[in-house]
Parts: structure tokens; sequence; C-alpha cells
């Protein structure tokens, strides 16, 4: 179990290339390399995108090309997946686009896997058609994946060319405890989607690190929490500011999506009772506030789940509001 201090403690980013109100996705992917650049300079270990599909408020679908755009724009931070769907995937095109993106960028590509759709049902028997009982070949895909990057590979009638001898990073993403113990089995960093399913955080991360099998690729389990962050000057401006993600997921869990809204005084006459309940369940793991504030929960969460590394998503509106919080919270943790 990680014994990591709060100034030693990795961050990281996971970003949706969330869809503002009255921008383009064009503006979108731009906003996105200025927040990597700054990422980069500020310290940040990685700068991950999330595979979602039709969904008008988020535009990581073609998440390779966005991970190419990024790494080719920056030089040291480390570019990934948190992840690729794979069940929406042939591992073998997998293993060929990171093959590639980490020939072009070596040193510096993460894949992350997870094995829900990333959409509706509906969205996802467009993607996977007949296949729409590939979730349960989740682990014998990971395998095959494992296989398609291994020197061992090479006699075989399949190959994954490039892909086949490099050594890219693979992780198991999860929402779940189904994921916890497939990383255990596999001896797999393990990262957990704790910025949207806090419910069976503590008890995947436990069921992980216990059942945990050394392996070549890791000696110790390493676990990565996903968390919101809504960092400004002042704890009320925070607050201010996350009324936005508030309705992010207000239209989650209400099928209503919106680009992402402005912020807004008040949330009461936007949700009512339930919806607040709702929201604020799946907010649970949440640091709003100034950078006093946000240092002081961190550390606490820290101590609780002896996590190893952190990585925030920021649903904030205006974007030099979110640059800013991104800058405050490094510097909180620093």
């Amino acid at each position: 179990m990680s014994s990591t201090s709060l100034n030693k403690l990795p961050y990281s980013v996971l970003d949706l290339a969330t869809v503002v109100k009255g921008n383009s996705i064009a503006d979108t992917y731009k906003n996105t390399l200025e927040n990597a650049k700054q990422a980069e300079q500020l310290g940040y270990k990685r700068y991950w995108f999330a595979e979602h599909h039709n969904m008008m408020n988020v535009a990581s679908s073609a998440t390779s090309v966005l991970i190419g755009f990024i790494a080719g724009n920056t030089n040291t931070i480390r570019v990934g997946s948190g992840g690729i769907m794979l069940p929406n995937h042939a591992p073998l095109i997998v293993a060929e686009q990171f093959g590639t993106l980490a020939t072009l960028y070596p040193n510096r590509i993460d894949l992350g896997l997870g094995r829900a759709p990333g959409s509706d049902q509906v969205t996802a028997m467009a993607i996977r058609g007949d296949n729409m009982n590939a979730p349960f070949h989740f682990p014998r895909d990971v395998e095959r994946l494992q296989q398609y990057f291994s020197t061992e590979n090479e006699t075989a009638k399949v190959r994954a060319i490039p892909g086949e001898g490099l050594d890219i990073p693979i992780w198991i993403l999860g929402s779940s405890t189904d994921s916890a113990r497939l990383a255990a089995a596999k001896g797999l960093p393990y990262a957990f989607a704790s910025h949207f399913a806090p419910a069976h955080f503590r008890e995947a991360i436990e069921i992980y690190r216990d059942n945990f099998k050394p392996s070549a690729e890791l000696k110790t389990p390493y676990v990565i929490a996903c968390v919101n962050v809504v960092a400004a000057d002042t704890d009320e401006e925070a607050e201010y500011l996350a009324t936005s993600v508030k309705q992010f997921f207000m239209g989650v869990i209400t099928g209503k999506r919106q680009l992402l809204p402005p912020p807004v005084q008040s949330m009461e006459s936007i949700w009512n009772i339930y919806e607040e309940e709702a929201v604020m369940q799946m907010l649970a793991y949440s640091f709003i506030g100034g950078k006093e504030k946000i240092k002081a929960m961190m550390a606490d969460f820290v101590e609780q789940t002896q996590i190893d590394e952190v990585m925030a998503t920021s649903h904030i509106f205006d974007h030099r509001a979110k640059l800013k919080s991104y800058r405050l919270f490094a510097e909180a943790l620093r």
C-alpha cells in the first residue's frame, strides 16, 4: 500500500474535450491543447482522454487521434487513454494504433482500457453491430493485446506492425469491482473512475490490493483515483464555478444532455431534491474550493485511501478559469 505524502503525489489530467456552450468543437481542441501545454509546465504527469460516443458535449470520441494531436504538440508529459473502450474495437486495431503512437512518441504513451461502451446501448449497437457480447470477452481481449505487443508474437500468423515489441503500459480502468479483480489478477495498474462512480471506489481498490499478483509489468499495486476538481481564488468562487459541472451531471442522470452551461448563482430552480441527491452522490469525490481548502481535502483523501496518483477532471465553463483551476490544484499539491 502506498505511503505517498501529498507533496510527492503524482498528479494528472483526465480530459473529455468538453464542448462549452458558445464554442465550436474546433475551439474545444484549441483549448485542450493550451490546457495540455500548461499541464506539462506545471508538472502534471499524464494527460488522458476518455472514449465517449454520441454525446454533444464530449468531443473525445476519436481518442487515439486526439492523443496523437496532444503528444505531437507537447514534449514530456505522458499522453494516453482513460480509456479506450476495448469491446468497441478489435484488439489488433488498438495494438496497431497505439503501436503507431508509441513509435512516434517513445516512452510517452499510456493505454488505459475499459469495458463499458462509452455511450448508450443504441449507440453501442451502432459501434459493435452483432458483437454486443464483447464486454464478456474483455479479459481475453486484454490478453490478446498483451500478446500483440510481445516479442514472442513475431512468429504468429497475425502480428501488430507497429506495436510488436514496444513497451506500452496497459492500465485497467474501472467503475466497479469486476475490473479490480481483473487488474489484480493480471498485475496491472488500476485507475478508478471515482469522478462519476464513487459508490464502489473504496471496495474496488481494497479488492485490487488484497488480490494483487506481481507481474513483469508491476511488482506492487498502483492506484490512480480520478476526481472532480474546481479550484479558484476563494471557496465561494469555486462553488459558483462548480454549478457548471453540477448541470453537466444533471444532463447525465436525466438524459437531457447539453453543451457545458455557464455557472449560475443558485441551482435551486434547476434541479429538484431527487436530482440534487443523485448529482451529489455522483460528485462525492469532488474537490471544490480555494487552494487551502483543496489542500486540506486532498491530504485527508490521500491519507484515507493511500492512492498512488490523483487524476483531475474539471468541467469549468470559462477557459481561463479552467486553466487557473489546474494551476491552483498543482500548487495545492506541491
